[in-house]
């Protein structure tokens, strides 16, 4: 696993795929990076269960949609942060975007998210709001642990996603968009994912 240097190195040098000729509604998530015992750690947040959210109980990055005071995507990012989980990314350091992606066909198709990554410094205390359930740090390294590489079944359209267990089996997976970013900065980075554990059904990215 890279260093945070080369990390900050790498995604300096990546050139994010921008959508920015769209005229729907827009998002944006922060990857927030910090040094743990075992190297860096990705925050993740498990949103709340809430009828009608199409990202209801799923594990994600911090972030939401783009307000109309909102400066730009990477303001949301930032402002959403603080909003959901009580960090404040005023002192972080930013050190790099992923590529875009659009939101699922199914439930979002109007919808490009994008996602920007910092590097914290301090080790602050979270503060979850009302549309997180749970909050933690995760080692990256960890993420690319073949064994943690599982598939998550969308029962209601029967296909089964990849995934990675991050937490308590059949409640922590990461899949779907978060998971898509996951792979954006893997390949940035020049560590890409294990081999896709999706069962040989059906590849759907876009969620």
């Amino acid at each position: 696993m890279p260093s945070f240097q080369q990390i900050s190195d790498r995604l300096a040098l990546h050139s994010p795929a921008e959508i920015s000729e769209h005229e729907g509604a827009r998002a944006a998530v922060a990857m927030v990076l910090r040094e743990g015992h075992e190297g860096p750690e990705v925050l993740f947040i498990e949103r709340a269960r809430r009828r009608g959210d199409p990202w209801s109980g799923h594990m994600a990055f911090p972030g939401g949609r783009v307000d109309p005071d909102d400066v730009d995507t990477q303001a949301a990012a930032e402002r959403e942060t603080l909003e959901e989980v009580g960090l404040s990314l005023a002192e972080a350091t930013p050190i790099g975007r992923l590529d875009d992606k659009t939101g699922n066909p199914r439930t979002a198709s109007k919808l490009v998210i994008s996602a920007y990554v910092y590097r914290l410094h301090q080790d602050p205390e979270l503060s979850i709001n009302h549309e997180v359930a749970h909050a933690f740090w995760f080692p990256v390294r960890g993420l690319l642990d073949p064994e943690l590489h599982v598939g998550y079944d969308m029962e209601q359209y029967d296909i089964r996603m990849p995934g990675i267990l991050v937490g308590e089996p059949d409640r922590h997976i990461v899949w779907g968009l978060t998971y898509s970013f996951l792979e954006s900065f893997f390949i940035a980075v020049g560590e890409p994912l294990p081999e896709r554990c999706d069962g040989g059904l059906r590849k759907f990215d876009r969620l």
